[in-house]
């Protein structure tokens, strides 16, 4: 099992469009997870969806071009790194998102944690490009 999750994607949406929808708690609460979230160095930041809670600390938010927190589910001891990073290009912006880490998770639960991870972000992936073709 490797212990990163990498996904890349170009969308067309400019670089501060991509940021805002990433960095800002109403536009993150629209496309992703309810948040209390500020894009800013030392914020404790939480997630929440139905009964799960995820928290962390914003360790560096390089505006428009880098976004990285730590990640706790709720319910685990475990932290793992989320990264978002973001360059600009003629036709828009590509993303380049990982969830390392993971490997911190015991035994089996690490591989478990590693495959629910990978598909929610797919799905975060596709969810962005929709909330970001609509504006």
């Amino acid at each position: 099992m490797t212990d990163s999750i990498i996904k890349k994607h170009q969308f067309e949406s400019s670089i501060s469009r991509v940021w805002d929808a990433i960095s800002r708690a109403e536009e993150i609460s629209d496309w992703f997870i309810m948040a209390d979230f500020k894009a800013e160095k030392g914020y404790k930041y939480k997630f929440t969806h139905e009964q799960t809670v995820i928290s962390g600390e914003v360790l560096r938010a390089n505006p428009v071009y880098e976004l990285v927190y730590t990640w706790i589910v709720s319910g685990t001891d475990v932290e793992t790194t989320v990264s978002w990073r973001l360059e600009e290009h003629k036709e828009g912006t590509l993303l380049t998102l990982e969830h390392s880490g993971i490997s911190n998770y015991p035994g089996e639960t690490a591989v478990t944690m590693f495959n629910n991870y990978k598909g929610g972000w797919d799905s975060c992936v596709v969810n962005l490009e929709k909330y970001l073709s609509k504006k």
